[in-house]
C-alpha cells in the first residue's frame, strides 16, 4: 500500500515526536482520513524522507513519532534555474507544477514588458505564496527529497544580470538549437517568456547579460509548453531522461 508524504518546514530527528501544523493535521485528519498506528513519511525539503507512526489523531491534534530516516533521492545531477516570464491564471500554474515535476531547482517569477499580469502591491506577496504552495504540493507528490526554492517575484532586467553558469533564453527566431551547446558544471539557467514572448529591447538585455538564445524546433510554443519542452530536453541531453 502506497504511504503517503508529506512536507513540512520542521526540523526532523529520529526518535522524535511531533506534533503537525495546522495544514498538515488538517489533511492528514480529514483528507487522507489516517488512523492511529498507521504509516505517514514526512520529508523537510533538505534530502531524505523520514518514516513515521502516527501516535494521536484527534480533532485538536495529530501527533507523530519519528522511527528512522530513509536516505534516497530522485534529484537529478543537471541543476536547473528557471526564470518564467509570469503568464494568466491556470497557464502560469501548469508551468510551477509540471517544472517541479521534471526537477526545476530555482525558480523566479518574473515581470516582463509583455505581461498581461498586473500586480497590486497587496497581490503579489499572495500570488507568490500561491506558487509556492504549488511548489510543495508538485515536490510531495513527484517524490522529490529537495524542495525548489521559489524566489521573491523580480523584473527581468534585474533577474538576467544576476545569474550564472549556461545561460539560455527560448526565441522562436533562433538560429541554434541546445545541440549546439553543453553546460558546464552540469548547471544551467533557463529563460523563458509571457505571452507574446520578449520585447526586442528585452532580446538585447539578456544577450548582452549573456544569455543565449535558443530555438525549440520549428514551432511556435505556447508560453505553458516552451518551459516544459525546455526542460524536459536539457534532461534529456544532460540530466537523468536516459
Amino acid at each position: 500500500m502506497r504511504i503517503s508524504r508529506l512536507y513540512t518546514p520542521d526540523t526532523l530527528n529520529t526518535g522524535q515526536t511531533l506534533e503537525l501544523k495546522d495544514d498538515n493535521a488538517h489533511y492528514v485528519r480529514t483528507v487522507l482520513r489516517l488512523k492511529q498506528e498507521q504509516s505517514l513519511i514526512l520529508f523537510n525539503g533538505l534530502g531524505g524522507e523520514f518514516a513515521c507512526v502516527i501516535n494521536e489523531v484527534s480533532r485538536k491534534r495529530v501527533v507523530v513519532s519519528i522511527d528512522e530516516v530513509i536516505d534516497r533521492t530522485v534529484e537529478s545531477p543537471l541543476h536547473i534555474t528557471l526564470g518564467l516570464g509570469i503568464s494568466r491564471g491556470d497557464r502560469m500554474d501548469w508551468a510551477v507544477q509540471k517544472a517541479v515535476e521534471l526537477g526545476v531547482n530555482d525558480i523566479t517569477p518574473l515581470i516582463t514588458e509583455r505581461c498581461v499580469v498586473k500586480f497590486k502591491a497587496d497581490k503579489k506577496q499572495q500570488r507568490l505564496q500561491h506558487w509556492k504552495n504549488i511548489v510543495q504540493h508538485a515536490t510531495e507528490q513527484s517524490g522529490r527529497t529537495l524542495l525548489p526554492k521559489t524566489h521573491s517575484i523580480n523584473h527581468l532586467e534585474n533577474w538576467v544580470t544576476g545569474q550564472q553558469h549556461l545561460k539560455i533564453f527560448l526565441d522562436p527566431y533562433a538560429e541554434q538549437s541546445l545541440h549546439d551547446l553543453k553546460p558546464k558544471e552540469l548547471k544551467v539557467t533557463l529563460l523563458s517568456g509571457p505571452e507574446g514572448g520578449f520585447s526586442e529591447k528585452e532580446r538585447e538585455l539578456a544577450i548582452s547579460a549573456g544569455f543565449i538564445p535558443v530555438r525549440m524546433g520549428k514551432r511556435i510554443l505556447r508560453t505553458e509548453t516552451a518551459s516544459l519542452a525546455a526542460l524536459s530536453a536539457v534532461q534529456m541531453l544532460w540530466g537523468d531522461f536516459l
